[in-house]
């Protein structure tokens, strides 16, 4: 049997694993395991003698891919971010956050929906979490829609989907994940979701005043506020931004030449500040004891995920499966960009089933050699390109899309892990409600898919000047 094939029944035994309820993480690596125990035998004839052999070679390949690829400076991002998320609720600068969004957006319709979501906006810049930050919202946004008159539904909606910015809006964590995997600049790629993310926000925004304008009763603003208390709520608000401005100069220099630090010494540096506003605050040892172990406990997640996942990944190069993909995209009898669109979709249903870091995980391995062959090739120029786009770029791009899908994954049904999150915080809903809550946000995150990929400039322009 050739190497394809076994791959490709292996990956079908990962999947069947997968929809018969077992992690992503143990699914990957069991399934990654078998396909490199079958396919040493299958190098010796299938000879009994040397299954042995095999399975030696087999566990000892899988058994260096945890610390090979785990060690990797980059992902020393991941605890870091989402330590900062953690630390800034304890520190109060959510509850602040979401207090100045109220008083300068809430005389919108809709308004104290759109404040969450803007809220949700800038505690993801300190946040790399969307866990996190659903579960963060659930209690300090929907209990003030609920008070003047927010649907519950709607309500619980606006959070789990506000929470999906955190997957986009650096320091994410998927976004770590994705340049890794591909082995693309990390700072490049946390600086190409500032504006995407900020644009996606500002459709959710839109998507909401619409619905408030159209429908009576949907979404009563909130009035009320001086000029005075406007500006008043600023200050506690403002140390986010700090932490967001010193995470963005350890990237990339905005005054020009090299960087002050790594990505990795922007974040420690901003986990320390926020822990000092947060000791500052007032933070006792048994918060900051939560906030580590809710730290841990998610990393630990992530990282397993990985480890399963990249056993799997190594399993696939001696397959060969993500080549022959990468020959059977490019060979198919329609334009490029007509295919891009197609792996989009596939991303949407496949995020049906699938957690958003493990499809990542799975998927890109195979993916990505296929969308950079459709644009001409890793080392392409923009000339030559088919996207109109250099590789470096093109993968840069091609990441950002498929985190916005990932967030989008993060909503749907049934698997939709901020809706849980939404649903368990709040003991008056369920994840049915939290469902038909953010079925309008399914429309809001087309359109913007839609317009990064019409529009690669969106995201391209920032990580050009770096």
């Amino acid at each position: 049997m050739e190497p394809i094939e076994i791959g490709l029944i292996v990956s079908g035994v990962m999947v069947l694993f997968v929809v018969l309820g077992m992690r992503v993480a143990f699914a990957a690596g069991m399934a990654g395991l078998l396909g490199l125990i079958w396919i040493f035998w299958a190098k010796k004839g299938y000879d009994p003698e040397d299954f042995g052999w095999a399975l030696t070679v087999a566990v000892k390949t899988a058994g260096q891919v945890p610390h090979s690829k785990v060690s990797s400076q980059a992902l020393s991002l991941i605890p870091t971010f989402i330590l900062i998320g953690y630390l800034a609720y304890y520190a109060g600068l959510t509850k602040a956050l979401f207090e100045a969004s109220k008083k300068w957006v809430g005389w919108l319709p809709g308004g104290l929906a759109v404040s969450t979501v803007f809220a949700t906006a800038g505690f993801a810049a300190v946040s790399g979490a969307s866990v996190a930050t659903s579960a963060v919202f659930a209690r300090i946004a929907i209990p003030e829609m609920l008070k003047i008159g927010y649907d519950k539904r709607f309500a619980a909606g606006v959070v789990a989907a506000g929470g999906t910015l955190a997957s986009l809006i650096p320091p994410s964590a998927i976004l770590v994940i994705y340049a890794i995997i591909v082995e693309q600049d990390v700072g490049k790629l946390l600086l190409a979701g500032f504006i995407p993310g900020a644009f996606s926000a500002l459709i959710y925004g839109l998507l909401i005043v619409t619905l408030a304008m159209t429908l009576p009763k949907f979404g009563p603003p909130v009035r009320g506020f001086t000029w005075g208390e406007r500006f008043r709520a600023l200050p506690p608000a403002m140390p986010i931004f700090f932490v967001v401005f010193i995470i963005i100069f350890f990237i990339y220099n905005p005054f020009g030449g090299d960087a002050w630090g790594t990505p990795t010494e922007g974040g420690a540096l901003g986990a320390f500040v926020v822990f000092l506003m947060a000791v500052w605050k007032g933070m006792r040892w048994r918060q900051f004891r939560d906030a580590l172990l809710e730290t841990a406990k998610l990393a630990v997640m992530i990282f397993t995920i990985i480890w399963g996942v990249l056993i799997y990944v190594r399993f696939l190069g001696f397959a060969d499966l993500p080549g022959a993909f990468s020959d059977f995209i490019t060979g198919l009898d329609q334009s490029p960009m007509l295919t891009l669109v197609m792996i989009l979709l596939a991303y949407a249903v496949l995020g049906m089933f699938m957690d958003a870091i493990g499809m990542l995980l799975l998927t890109l391995p195979v993916v990505y050699p296929a969308v950079m062959a459709l644009n001409g090739g890793e080392f392409v120029s923009a000339a030559d390109s088919t996207f109109g786009m250099s590789g470096p770029m093109c993968a840069i791009w091609f990441g950002i899309l498929v985190v916005k899908m990932a967030e989008f994954c993060l909503i749907t049904p049934p698997i939709g892990l901020n809706c849980f999150v939404v649903a368990g915080v709040r003991d008056d809903l369920s994840v049915q409600d939290v469902f038909k809550g953010v079925t309008p946000f399914f429309i809001a995150d087309a359109i913007t898919i839609a317009l990064l990929v019409a529009f690669p400039a969106i995201v391209l322009w920032l990580p050009s000047l770096a």
